[in-house]
């Protein structure tokens, strides 16, 4: 079916998309609220369809006029919900976590309650741009929702912080001292040293220390070529924390999510614990910290040296695939995972459900609540405790969630 038609809006999707139906034809909107009236280009086939927004004919009470003008002039892609209020925001994420874990994972659970983040602007300590050519000059910027291979030049970026956005103007000035290459990547991170910046992509970077020299403010630098293979060029802070390994991009709200976990844990009165994906190990460390024997299991070699200096024996941090140890370390009273949108490696499902029966609790902290219904549906040995969201992302459909499980025969 395709051409222009009235879609009422019902709610919004996990992808972002607002959701309605046209005489039993199921429509996927970008950039509406529930209870919009719109009028949407539809193309599609079966009983689902892709529509693009021509008109809103009568707005939703949820809506409002986003701040950001890239959002609405360059269609960013970078937040998905900046036109809605922030309690609808909310309320949405709630939503879409029950509705995967009862759809994909087959588990009915109730609205979960969600924690607001402490800032709904400016939250973000890291950005991750696109650079591509233009001509002799360089462009770094995010990529319109539906032209996923342009990139617009970014001014700002409200959900930012500023310090991050100054020190990407730095970078720009320096553009003349960029790899040899026609598309780049660049990460900015703030740490308490400064920010911190990840130069990805090229083969050869023969202006790297010219490039270093022209950005004083940029406090550690890291190129991670098209090899894959990440290399620190220099870092001149006294604490050389692994900024180019993954934290979370809102301290505040991640500070409260830790919290939370630790007294989930702390619950369970454990004696051992496996702390998979377990980045530079903070979780692992206050377990061990609290009495616990913790084993932190994490891939990237800079986060495990990392976690390996600040943990204390009989704790111990394991650098590799959890798939891998995981099985070789099982069983223990508590097992965290907390893996990237992707989810866990079905093998990381079995051996848990190998050790169920010796298993107290495993926390599964999840930034993709339809990969984390996915594996859900692939622990049978183990029902849901509890569910609890957090809004690390404002202005964008993403949702932290923290699902609780304990053996299904306790």
């Amino acid at each position: 079916m395709a051409g222009v038609m009235s879609v009422a809006i019902e709610s919004i999707a996990a992808g972002g998309d607002g959701v309605g139906r046209n005489e039993g034809l199921v429509v996927f909107v970008p950039r509406t609220a529930p209870g919009d009236i719109v009028t949407a280009q539809v193309a599609g086939k079966g009983h689902f369809a892709r529509g693009s927004l021509r008109s809103v004919v009568t707005p939703s009470a949820q809506r409002v006029d986003p701040p950001c003008p890239h959002y609405t002039r360059d269609r960013c892609g970078g937040c998905q919900v900046q036109h809605m209020s922030y309690e609808s925001q909310l309320a949405a994420k709630q939503r879409i976590i029950r509705d995967s874990v009862q759809r994909i994972g087959k588990r009915i659970i109730d609205l979960p309650d969600i924690s607001p983040s402490p800032e709904e602007w400016r939250y973000r300590t890291k950005l991750t741009l696109a650079l591509r050519r233009r001509g002799p000059h360089w462009i770094a910027g995010l990529h319109p929702y539906d032209d996923p291979g342009g990139v617009f030049a970014l001014a700002d970026c409200p959900i930012t912080d500023r310090s991050v956005v100054t020190a990407w103007r730095e970078i720009m000035s320096a553009e003349q001292h960029f790899p040899d290459a026609r598309a780049l990547r660049g990460s900015v991170r703030l740490t308490s040293g400064g920010p911190t910046f990840v130069m990805m992509g090229a083969q050869s970077w023969r202006a790297a220390e010219s490039f270093a020299d022209s950005v004083p403010g940029i406090s550690a630098l890291w190129w991670e070529p098209e090899d894959g293979t990440r290399r620190l060029l220099y870092d001149r802070r006294a604490e050389k924390t692994p900024s180019a390994s993954f934290s979370q991009v809102n301290p505040r709200m991640a500070a409260e999510l830790r919290s939370y976990v630790l007294a989930l844990v702390a619950a369970h009165n454990p004696s051992t614990v496996i702390d998979g994906y377990a980045g530079t190990g903070e979780l692992a460390v206050a377990l061990a910290g609290a009495g616990a024997r913790a084993t932190a299991i994490e891939l990237d070699e800079e986060a495990s040296r990392w976690s390996t200096t600040m943990i204390a024996s009989p704790s111990v941090a394991l650098q590799g695939r959890v798939e891998d140890i995981l099985p070789t370390v099982l069983p223990a009273d508590v097992v965290v995972i907390n893996p990237p949108r992707a989810g866990v490696d079905a093998a990381v499902a079995a051996a848990l459900e190998v050790h169920a029966a010796a298993i107290r609790g495993v926390i599964y902290v999840s930034c993709n609540a339809a990969t984390m219904a996915r594996d859900l549906s692939r622990m049978p040995g183990f029902r849901i405790e509890s569910v609890r969201a957090f809004d690390m992302f404002p202005q964008t459909a993403h949702v932290e969630t923290v699902c609780e499980l304990r053996p299904s025969s306790s």
